[in-house]
Order: C-alpha cells, then sequence, then structure tokens
C-alpha cells in the first residue's frame, strides 16, 4: 500500500470513515466480521490532554507524558493508529471481531477498565470523539487480520521511518 490518503485506503478496500462519536450512538455499523481497523485524524491541528479518558485496566495509568506523545506524532500523516481483531493467537484463530474489538477500544477510551491497552495514545488526543475509524473486513479465514495488520505497520514504518502515532510496537 503506497497512499494512505483517504482516497487510496478506500482503493485498498478499506471501508466506514465514520467518526467515533457516532460509532457510539451505533455499533452496529462495525461489521460483525474479522478484519484490520485504522484510526485517522479528522483535524488538521491537535493538542493533548495531560490526563486522556482511557480507563484503568488492571489499576494501570494509561497515561504518559504530552512530550511523550509530541515525539511520536506524525504532522504528516492521517492515520495514528493501526489494530486488528479476529486473527490467529497462539495458533488459534481468535473469535473477536472488528464490532466486538472496536467497542472494546472505545469503551476503554470512555475511561471504562477494558482490555484494549494497545492504541491508548489516542485517548490523549483533545477531540478524540472526532477521530475516523475505518476497517477492512477479512472473512472466511482467508488472511490472518494479524498478519494484514503486521504488514500494514511496517510498510507504515518504511514510509515514515517509525510506527503509527498510538502503534508502540510493530
Amino acid at each position: 500500500m503506497e497512499d494512505w490518503t483517504i482516497k487510496g485506503l478506500k482503493v485498498f478496500g478499506f471501508k466506514g470513515f465514520v467518526k467515533i462519536s457516532d460509532l457510539i450512538k451505533d455499533y452496529t455499523q462495525i461489521p460483525n466480521e474479522r478484519g484490520v481497523y485504522l484510526v485517522l485524524k479528522s483535524e488538521a491541528i491537535v493538542s493533548f490532554l495531560v490526563r486522556g479518558s482511557g480507563g484503568y485496566f488492571k489499576h494501570e495509568d494509561p497515561n504518559v507524558s504530552v512530550e511523550i506523545l509530541l515525539q511520536k506524532w506524525i504532522e504528516t500523516s492521517s492515520v495514528i493508529y493501526i489494530g486488528q481483531a479476529g486473527g490467529i493467537r497462539k495458533e488459534k484463530w481468535s473469535d473477536s471481531t472488528l464490532r466486538k474489538r472496536l467497542k472494546t477500544y472505545i469503551n476503554f477510551g470512555q475511561s471504562k477498565a477494558v482490555a484494549h491497552k494497545g492504541g491508548r495514545y489516542i485517548w490523549q488526543i483533545a477531540n478524540n470523539q472526532n477521530l475516523i475509524i475505518c476497517w477492512k473486513v477479512l472473512p472466511d479465514k482467508i488472511s490472518d487480520p494479524s498478519k494484514v495488520e503486521s504488514d500494514l505497520i511496517k510498510k507504515f514504518k518504511a514510509l515514515h521511518n517509525q510506527y503509527p502515532f498510538a502503534n508502540l510496537k510493530g
């Protein structure tokens, strides 16, 4: 994948492009299938919060310093997080779906103590409810979403010399 714009993502098969605030009102917009998803910034200028809205799962503070957020931020990229649902874990297919995984992710961002620390930096972005989520369905166990996620992160890193803003590892 070479074109990380919304137009390029659509050509690559991504769908949705829905604000988090709209998904909260209706999670049924999200397919109940395996796949990969992206979080995109919706505003040209962002500011960071010292205390974000991420949940304290297992009593761990999900927040980091604003300095760390500024170091990780990539001004030229609209993609700020790459995630997956339903991939192979410990040699078995996960039964997670895009809908389940994204609902958990968004619940974490609403200060709920649920298991989705990955991508937690987005919850320290002011106006994080305006961020956009898109997804690509990978049905029928043909493609492993965790492999597709890893490949997308590698391609992103090759282009930007670092992981997406909220991805802490590849």
